[in-house]
């Protein structure tokens, strides 16, 4: 089972959110918060797999609390579950350690799909998300700035593999791998595995046609 937490500051959300993960089988629903200091609290005594993170919360809004999970629970996957997709939001809240973000305007199984991809360590994000966090790195260039093997490791993240698996793949070690991905984070100033995915998305790094303009 999924343990999932909720935090969203109007109750109405609460309670339609845990209608939908309630009429999961796969999907536990642990806790629900009101604001950001709530959500910290319980995260750090429930332990959930995902926390469905709304960013505009009184009294510590989701970026900050976000932020706090990272730091205290970093096992713990937050997804960002709100309303906007401006640009300032979406990389605040990827850089506070949020392993996805989805608008919440988006149909109810994705909702469902991008909870079960963050409790396997994948990273869900909208397509406005990704597509605002490579436009604002120096993708803007023109080109990729990677290796070949760099594309290879990078690609392999996209698909959601992890590390090991990544190792396995490429016939290198996972200390290899996480060398890889050091460098060419550094390189492109990409923060977690959610933005290296969104980097291979919109510059079509892995075949596909490129999403940015």
């Amino acid at each position: 089972m999924i343990r999932v937490l909720v935090a969203d500051d109007h109750s109405l959300v609460r309670t339609g959110l845990a209608q939908l993960l309630g009429r999961a089988d796969d999907i536990d629903l642990v806790g629900v918060a009101a604001d950001g200091v709530e959500a910290v609290k319980l995260t750090e005594e429930l332990r959930p797999d995902v926390v469905l993170m709304d960013l505009s919360m009184p009294t510590m809004d989701g970026i900050a609390a976000t932020r706090a999970i990272s730091a205290s629970c970093p096992g713990v996957r937050v997804v960002a579950l709100t309303a906007f997709a401006e640009r300032s939001t979406v990389l605040a809240a990827l850089d506070a350690g949020a392993i996805g973000y989805v608008l919440k305007d988006g149909e109810e199984e994705e909702l469902l799909k991008a909870t079960r991809a963050a409790a396997r360590g994948e990273s869900p994000l909208s397509p406005r998300a990704a597509h605002v966090v490579i436009t604002s790195r120096s993708t803007r260039q023109g080109g990729h700035d990677v290796s070949e093997r760099e594309r290879e490791v990078l690609v392999l993240v996209a698909a959601g593999l992890g590390n090991r698996e990544i190792g396995e793949r490429l016939a290198i070690s996972e200390k290899t791998v996480k060398a890889h991905l050091t460098r060419v984070y550094q390189r492109l100033g990409i923060r977690n595995r959610a933005q290296a995915i969104a980097y291979v998305r919109d510059t079509g790094l892995d075949g596909r046609p490129s999403l940015s303009p």
